[in-house]
């Protein structure tokens, strides 16, 4: 398949600028015109000779991405774009403006493996993990969406990052080093992939790490999360142990409050139990209805539950998502229609 420029490795890019008789100091300046002022199009490149941004505009696609949908109005705080790949495939991205935070929700493969039975995306099975590029390219197009400037990047969109591990901590690392994102800027999310949470403390990258828990015991996270058969509870939450003695950085666990399956105050205390010797925080989400078979608890519920964790060890927050009007709130991503 075709690639595009942004895909390029180093080697790749010295071909083509020898290809086209071009000295090396060229790629430096398409760098810094791709990371510093994130430019859409080869035409934009001012300092380059118009025969250059000939040549390169008829030879390789600069972007491996294009935006073919935006939903919610541009004076809404949270807006969904809908992106096409270079072949063909769609993925969801979410910019949201809360405050002094800007923050995009992006997507690491389309579609997704893990099939957890709450999660839209799961409606799609896997179809493939995005390259480097493809994740990248996100936040460059919606840093140009943007009025004000993105200060954090959360890797919870469509995909379980660590089952595309590599490509996901290689663009955390250009995000990081070439536009400037510093490591506590930028969250990595998994549904609980237990030898790569291992593996990201022992390479010690210093991301934050979000862990969607939502369930207290063996039993009830399996039936919402099938990976729990592959991936214990118990062996969750040793790696999560393991992954902050040698990082020492706070993990935050996700909990998707469900009605009826995990929202009860016998929930809350085993949530305590569970989590009690562990620094860490708790984001409680109130869950985001895609028309399946589970709902959110009722408010009196919900509040039941918060008080079963007034005592907790930990921080205790509540998530009301933003966008779930354009279904862009947590779980709600999935490419149903491109009408």
């Amino acid at each position: 398949m075709k690639k595009s420029y942004l895909e390029l490795n180093t080697n790749e890019i010295d071909s083509l600028l020898t290809v086209l008789g071009e000295s090396s100091f060229r790629a430096e300046q398409i760098h810094n015109w791709i990371y510093d002022h994130g430019v859409v199009s080869w035409g934009e490149m001012e300092n380059l000779p118009q025969s250059l941004r000939d040549k390169l505009e008829n030879m390789i696609p600069l972007h491996p991405l294009r935006i073919t949908k935006i939903s919610g109005s541009d004076s809404k705080s949270t807006r969904k774009y809908l992106f096409e790949t270079l072949d063909g495939q769609n993925i969801e991205s979410v910019l949201m403006n809360d405050r002094k935070r800007t923050t995009v929700c992006i997507s690491s493969q389309v579609g997704c493996a893990v099939d957890c039975k709450f999660c839209a995306t799961a409606s799609m099975g896997f179809i493939k993990n995005l390259s480097v590029g493809e994740i990248v390219d996100q936040v460059i197009h919606l840093q140009t969406q943007s009025k004000s400037r993105i200060t954090n990047v959360v890797f919870m969109g469509m995909g379980e990052p660590f089952l595309n591990y590599k490509s996901v901590i290689e663009a955390a690392k250009i995000l990081s080093q070439e536009m400037g994102f510093g490591a506590r800027r930028i969250t990595i999310s998994t549904a609980g992939i237990v030898p790569k949470i291992r593996q990201l403390a022992d390479e010690d990258h210093k991301y934050k790490l979000a862990i969607s828990l939502n369930g207290t015991d063996e039993k009830s996270r399996n039936t919402i999360m099938p990976l729990t058969k592959t991936h214990s509870l118990k062996s969750l939450i040793e790696s999560a142990h393991y992954y902050y003695k040698k990082i020492r950085r706070f993990i935050t666990f996700e909990y998707v409050l469900l009605k009826d399956v995990n929202d009860s105050p016998e929930d809350g205390e085993r949530l305590i139990d569970l989590l009690r010797s562990l620094p860490c925080k708790v984001n409680v989400i109130p869950y985001n209805e895609i028309g399946g078979k589970y709902n959110r608890p009722k408010e009196d519920k919900i509040h039941a539950f918060l008080h079963s964790l007034k005592h907790a060890p930990f921080t205790v927050t509540v998530r009301w998502s933003k966008g779930t009007d354009i279904d862009a709130g947590c779980g709600q991503l999935a490419v149903k229609d491109l009408a």
